[in-house]
């Protein structure tokens, strides 16, 4: 089949790459303008937009997908299908109608579940045992399309957002070439999603980042590992603001090695042992293992409490 592949991100390249490989023809790359970012405020190109010039790819970056001037050379360019793997832009129907088999989604969850921008990092945060990814026919709604496809991944106990998402990206091109075949052969039957089981994952924002130490030592392991890398989970520390790195959450008791086990803390508080920094949250400890200090590079936890001198009592989050 003709393609013309939408995606924007990283996560997104596994499955051009995926595509070029197999026997149908992507002959365009929609992804969104090149946009200022880093430190530098310079502007780059988007990670799809890179691998599509080096394969000698037409890209095309329109500001709106329902432009006049895209939805003419989509119409030249005659797609059977548009794959689209986190694209960043709403479809409009003017552009939904134009590939004969329509716009197929791959979406980083087990749909109706976690419908929307961030589901691997909402999923970690809930506490899933188990996500996916899920193919689906491209609509208005958000995520509402009839599904087409789908594949399941166990979240494991130390995941990070990263590292689960790009497990799912390279397993979920699969799917993705898989289902197009099958699209293509005509074995496909679009089914409805259910009524039951919908929940959300909006994007996360720099608030939802906030460590919240009065919550139990699961949630707040849950929370920073959802928020690694992005957006950071951070707290403060004498009115500054600290990075956090994923953590472990290790109850009442010091790490093997420590000549005692660490007392009970109060949420947010700070325990300095020979060897680790603990926090207190409403239901024991974890341990910090990677910590950044603004304007700093990031360093092993008790090397920064050494740095900064710890009190006693002196408690993060404490703005």
């Amino acid at each position: 089949m003709r393609l013309v592949f939408a995606g924007t991100p990283d996560v997104a390249v596994p499955s051009l790459e995926a595509l070029l490989g197999s026997g149908h023809e992507v002959v365009a790359v929609l992804t969104r303008p090149d946009a200022v970012a880093g430190r530098g405020r310079r502007v780059h190109a988007s990670p799809v937009k890179e691998r599509a010039l080096e394969t000698g790819l037409e890209v095309l970056t329109p500001s709106r997908p329902g432009a006049p001037e895209f939805l003419h050379r989509l119409r030249e360019l005659a797609p059977d299908a548009c794959p689209v793997v986190a694209y960043g832009g709403l479809v409009p129907p003017s552009a939904l109608e134009v590939p004969a088999h329509g716009w197929v989604n791959l979406h980083f969850s087990l749909l109706p579940a976690w419908r929307g921008a961030a589901p691997v990092q909402h999923a970690i945060m809930a506490g899933d045992e188990v996500t996916g990814a899920t193919t689906f026919l491209l609509e208005q709604g958000l995520d509402t399309g009839p599904t087409l496809g789908v594949m399941t991944e166990a979240i494991r106990a130390d995941d990070t957002a990263g590292a689960l998402l790009g497990r799912l990206a390279e397993a979920g091109a699969g799917l993705l070439v898989a289902t197009l075949d099958a699209m293509e052969r005509g074995e496909l039957t679009p089914r409805p999603q259910p009524a039951e089981g919908v929940s959300l994952a909006p994007k996360l924002t720099v608030q939802d980042a906030q460590i919240r130490w009065g919550a139990p030592a699961l949630a707040v392991d849950r929370q920073v590992r959802g928020c690694t890398p992005a957006p950071g989970a951070w707290t403060t520390f004498r009115g500054e603001r600290l990075k956090v790195l994923p953590v472990s959450a290790v109850g009442g008791q010091a790490s093997q090695g420590t000549e005692a086990d660490v007392p009970s803390a109060a949420p947010g508080e700070l325990i300095v042992t020979r060897r680790d920094v603990h926090v207190g949250t409403v239901s024991g400890l974890v341990r910090l293992g990677t910590v950044q200090p603004h304007g700093k590079r990031p360093m092993a936890a008790a090397d920064w409490a050494r740095g900064v001198r710890i009190e006693a009592g002196e408690r993060l989050g404490d703005e």
